[in-house]
């Protein structure tokens, strides 16, 4: 298990590539929604998502270790930031994104230099993984796992240490999921330091691996995903360190529905005047949708885990 050690450790890891992100508050979204609002705006964040925290300590480690390269099967915004860590280490990269990964995505992960292979499906992700370990193993390259991974939830958890710092009595924090990096790492951060926050996993609604295993208390892949605007968190499967974690941690797993996302979306890029993009905004959409318990006068923090937004496809869907 990461425990607040590695988490402390990983902030020293990574410091010089990542920012300290700010926390935002608007007072008509608080209005609108009737609660107290803030938002931990990653989408400020290195290569536009919280995912350069994991890469940069996990890829830090390695480094040291004289690797020929890495490789990793990403969505889109852990490809970046593999990319971009391994480029600025110098260390060759290759990146899998399967079928419907948005373009600027892919665009970015070959900007920072990354070899990009598309190609595959989330809802048949086996053959995926095994072709990436299969070229793996033939140019000897070190796999990144886009979360199951001790180093890579430390990194993610740094995010946690900054919401304490920055808002101590913090009651609720909103958190983005997917397959549960960020999620494992940050309840880490705060239940080992302050055991009352509640921590509250978001995922898409019938396209969440983790809302299912947390219920069943057993890793469940799902083959039959619909897809979402929340490509960031649509996620077949989970491993079982982050299960773990979410079992021993987060208080519950909560889906929500694409227009309750396009609806936060809204609220944040008209009021906030921050881009976020559709996973990142799910943290708000599950707490101004009450999914979320939300006493009377509670501290709520939303995770805006990213803002790497296909402008073309959301354009048209916030204009509906």
């Amino acid at each position: 298990m990461v425990g607040l050690l590695e988490i402390k450790t990983a902030r020293e890891n990574i410091a010089g590539f990542v920012h300290r992100t700010p926390l935002l508050s608007s007072q008509s979204i608080n209005s609108a929604a009737a609660k107290n609002l803030w938002f931990k705006a990653e989408c400020f964040q290195k290569t536009g998502s919280f995912k350069a925290r994991g890469a940069s300590n996990k890829i830090k480690t390695l480094a040291s270790q004289k690797v020929s390269g890495v490789i990793t099967i990403s969505s889109g915004n852990h490809g970046q930031a593999t990319a971009y860590v391994a480029g600025r280490l110098g260390i060759p990269a290759v990146i899998f994104v399967p079928d419907g990964t948005p373009q600027p995505k892919i665009d970015a992960a070959r900007a920072y230099g990354a070899e990009v292979i598309t190609g595959g499906d989330l809802n048949n992700v086996e053959p995926l993984i095994e072709k990436a370990f299969a070229l793996a193993a033939e140019r000897k390259l070190e796999p990144i796992h886009p979360f199951e991974d001790p180093l890579i939830i430390a990194g993610q958890g740094t995010l946690g240490l900054e919401i304490l710092e920055d808002l101590s009595d913090v009651d609720i924090v909103t958190v983005p999921v997917g397959g549960g990096g960020l999620l494992a790492g940050v309840a880490v951060a705060l239940k080992e330091s302050k055991p009352g926050i509640k921590v509250f996993g978001i995922g898409p609604a019938n396209a969440s691996s983790i809302y299912i295993s947390y219920r069943s208390q057993r890793m469940e892949t799902l083959h039959d995903m619909p897809q979402t605007i929340a490509d960031g968190i649509r996620s077949p499967i989970v491993s079982q360190i982050t299960l773990e974690h979410t079992l021993k941690y987060v208080d519950d797993i909560i889906t929500v529905a694409d227009d309750e996302i396009m609806y936060a979306m809204n609220l944040s890029w008209s009021r906030l005047k921050v881009v976020v993009e559709p996973a990142g905004a799910s943290s708000l959409a599950a707490v101004i949708s009450n999914r979320v318990p939300v006493p009377q006068g509670a501290k709520v923090v939303c995770v805006f885990s990213g803002g790497n937004v296909d402008f073309k496809k959301v354009s048209k869907l916030l204009a509906v």
